[in-house]
Order: C-alpha cells, then structure tokens, then sequence
C-alpha cells in the first residue's frame, strides 16, 4: 500500500552525449501514508483486511448505548417503591448496565447496540473476535479513559494511537473495527475456460470451484503452493498453475 520511490534517471549513451540527468526531480523520502486498513495473513495464508473506526464513529456509538442505557435506568427506577430491598435491587441493577452492559453484548455479537448501528465491531488484533478476559479489561478500564473528564484521556489515546485505540484497548490487545459487509455470492476469477486434461471427480471439482472463489482473498503466495497441489495443474509450476487451475474452474463454472 505503500507507492516506492523510483529514480527515473536517463544516462547518456552516445559519445556527445552530457553527463546523467534526472528525469524528476527526486521527491523527499517515502513514508507511511495515513491510512485506516491493516493487513493480516491468517495460519491458513487468507490475508484478513481490517478497516479500523475512528473517534467519531466510534463516539457516536457511545452516544447510541448511552442513551439505551439511561432508559434503562429509568426502567429501574420503579424499584425504589419496593420496601427494603428496593433501592439495593436498583444499585445492583445500575452497576451491572454501567460495568456489563458492553461486556455482555461484546461476547454475544462483538459489538453493543450502539456499535451495531454504526457498523462496528469488536476484535483482537489479531482479527479474531473478542474473549471475555479482553472484553472485561478494555471495559474495566473506561474509568482510566473518562479521566479526568468526558473521555479526555480515551481521546488522546485514540488521536496518537495509529490504530485508535484508548488505553483500555491498548491494555486488552483489542481493536474496534468496521464490520464486513456481506457481499453475497463470492465470483470466480476471470480466466479463459479450459478443460481438464483427465476427468475430475465431482468431489475435486467443488474443490476447485471452492478455491477459485476464495483465492481472491489468499495470499499469492499460498495461491500457487494450493494451485500447484491440484490434479489440473499437470506439473505445472508458479503463476501458470494459478492460470490453469482459473481456466478449469471457469470451464467448470460454465457447465463445460
């Protein structure tokens, strides 16, 4: 995602010709852009792309389950007429919507209803979705983040953090990131249909359909170490055994 720098330089060749110039000017040193994508290759060599949430969504989110939990509130509230055991029933109503509310929703689905509205979700760095230990730390932690005032701190963290992460974040190994979309059927790679050079089973030919569909997202790496394990590749090595195994997937797809 990065552009490299080139250095287009022009020498000269023939015998009159002057001394190197330089077709451009050379421009300052690469460096990160300012980006919200992070990459990951999973064990299974799918490169996961997380698109993370910055402070406004992510604030909105926070306004969204507020309100949610100050009509709770009042819901609960009826239970001060209860002799006794009212107001205690109340407190411990109120303590377990201020501390468990997002825990809860966080291990139901990674995301609470505010989040959800927005499309947010939860997940370890890794991208793999959120546990009850981080769940508990990034959320037990949101009194550090509101210090000293209106989640100035949390802010702060956010804003000089590259992946927007508060301290409770930091601490848990967590990110809040856009959830992905359902994009329907996935399609097959565009590739000239070519048949098989030796009948394929149907069981081999689902696999083969299976791996067109999801090569898009794997790494072109692990693309040609699956394509060239094939029966279709017929021995063929690199790039043309990804081709070849496109070009049959196709010819499959098709219906010969």
């Amino acid at each position: 995602m990065v552009a490299g720098h080139v250095d287009n330089t022009v020498s000269g060749t023939d015998a009159g010709a002057g001394p190197a110039v330089d077709s451009a000017p050379a421009g300052p040193d690469p460096v990160d852009p300012i980006d919200t994508l992070r990459v990951f290759e999973t064990p299974e060599g799918v490169d996961l792309s997380l698109r993370l949430a910055g402070p406004v969504p992510r604030a909105a989110a926070f306004a969204i389950d507020l309100l949610i939990r100050y009509a709770l509130y009042i819901v609960l509230m009826p239970l001060v007429a209860l002799a006794g055991v009212g107001i205690g029933l109340m407190l411990i109503g109120f303590f377990l919507l201020e501390w468990f509310y997002p825990v809860f929703f966080e291990l139901r689905s990674g995301a609470t209803p505010g989040k959800k509205v927005m499309g947010l979700v939860v997940v370890h760095h890794d991208g793999t979705p959120v546990g009850p230990s981080a769940s508990l730390i990034r959320n037990l932690l949101r009194v550090v983040d509101f210090l000293p005032v209106l989640y100035a701190t949390g802010m702060v963290s956010m804003l000089i953090d590259r992946d927007f992460r508060r301290l409770g974040d930091l601490a848990a190994g967590t990110l809040v990131v856009y959830a992905e979309r359902s994009r329907g059927k996935r399609a097959i790679p565009e590739e000239p249909p070519r048949p098989p050079s030796r009948p394929l089973s149907i069981e081999t030919q689902q696999a083969i359909l299976d791996f067109a569909e999801r090569s898009p997202r794997l790494s072109v790496a692990r693309r040609t170490e699956l394509a060239e394990l094939v029966p279709s590749a017929d021995g063929a090595r690199g790039q043309a055994a990804l081709d070849n195994l496109l070009g049959v997937a196709n010819w499959i797809a098709r219906g010969r």
